[in-house]
Parts: C-alpha cells; sequence; structure tokens
C-alpha cells in the first residue's frame, strides 16, 4: 500500500468511519452549566473536577453587589459575594440532580455563613439555579434531605443565579498548580473530617 493509500486509510479511522461507526462531527457533546458556593472555591472546584461527566470548573464570585470584584474584596466580606464554582458538563454523562446529590455530599450544609474553618458570608454555600428545572431540581433534594432525617436542618441558600465573576487566573486549578500548599490548606482547614463526619465514607 503506497504511502498516500495507508494515510487516507489512516484518516478514515480517525473520522470514525471505519466499521460505520458515527462520524465525529455529529457526536458534539452538548455542555451545560451549573453554579455551587461550597466554602473555598479552590477545594469546591477540585471536587467537581473528579466526578465523570463534569468537564471543568471555574472558580469565581457570584450573589453580590460589587460588579468584577477582586479577591481582596470579596475576602474582605464587603461586596456580598460569595466564592463560588461553575460546573460545565455533559449532560448525556451526569444529570444536573446527580451534580446536586455529588455536592451536599462534598459541604457542610448544616452551618450558616460559613464552611469548615473559613468564617464569612463570603464562604456561605450555595446552589444557583438558571432555569426553573433547575430550582424544582434544588428545592427537591434539600427536601428530601430534610425529610431523610440525615440532616438536622440545612442553611445553604438556593438563589436565583446572579452574574458569575471568573476568579483570577491563580485561583483556576489552584489544586494542580500549587498541589503541595492546596494539600496543606485542605487537610489543616479540616475539610475531609468534617465531610466524613457528616456523610460517612461513601
Amino acid at each position: 500500500m503506497s504511502t498516500r493509500l495507508r494515510l487516507a486509510a489512516l484518516l478514515l479511522l480517525i473520522g470514525g468511519h471505519a466499521g460505520g461507526a458515527e462520524p465525529a462531527a455529529s457526536r458534539a457533546t452538548e455542555v451545560r452549566t451549573a453554579i455551587f458556593a461550597g466554602g473555598c472555591f479552590w477545594c469546591i472546584e477540585a471536587d467537581f473536577e473528579k466526578l465523570p461527566g463534569v468537564l471543568a470548573a471555574e472558580s469565581g464570585y457570584t450573589g453580590g453587589r460589587t460588579a468584577n470584584p477582586s479577591y481582596e474584596q470579596v475576602s474582605a466580606g464587603t461586596t456580598g459575594h460569595t466564592e463560588a464554582i461553575r460546573v460545565s458538563y455533559d449532560p448525556q454523562r451526569v444529570s444536573y440532580p446527580q451534580l446536586l446529590d455529588y455536592f451536599w455530599r462534598h459541604i457542610d450544609p448544616t452551618v450558616r455563613n460559613r464552611q469548615f474553618c473559613d468564617v464569612g458570608t463570603q464562604y456561605r454555600s450555595g446552589i444557583y439555579w438558571q432555569n426553573e428545572a433547575e430550582r424544582k431540581a434544588a428545592e427537591s433534594s434539600r427536601d428530601a434531605l430534610l425529610a431523610s432525617g440525615k440532616l438536622p436542618h440545612i442553611e445553604t441558600e438556593i438563589a436565583a443565579a446572579a452574574t458569575f465573576y471568573p476568579a483570577e487566573e491563580y485561583h483556576q486549578d489552584y489544586y494542580k498548580k500549587n498541589p503541595i500548599r492546596y494539600a496543606y490548606y485542605r487537610q489543616g482547614c479540616g475539610r475531609d473530617a468534617r465531610v466524613k463526619q457528616i456523610w460517612g465514607s461513601s
């Protein structure tokens, strides 16, 4: 077989035509987003990026009154914003209700205006719905948790999504860029120990 013919055969395989497979162009992934706040955005971003079906998680700020806030402003607790993440996901692989279930089990829903060692409104937990289906799913998941008796009360806010402001670049994928500092912070903050205490090992 000539070099040209071998190259043509390889291109057919890469394009997904071999064996009657569907062309790659017709299998475009639908991407949806969801917005959550679970305390330190480094940690909740790292958690969600481990979930199959999640394509990416972006750290940012939402729920406040200051436009284009900086990390310093949000950290001071005067903007009304909370540290949050915007999750991009493939709904064919993971559903919004599954995201909600995963979210609950990676935070402490029983505390108000804090998460683990971080205290202040800027660390409040929240689910920020972007349409009626998300609102209903979020409220149903909260109500089911309360009905189960697993939690005595839930302080996590459920509210309509406001503008999401991406955090500074050095905050994005912090757990990958600074693994030692991140691990030290996460352990020192007691996040995983408290999550295990609430939810068990599952």
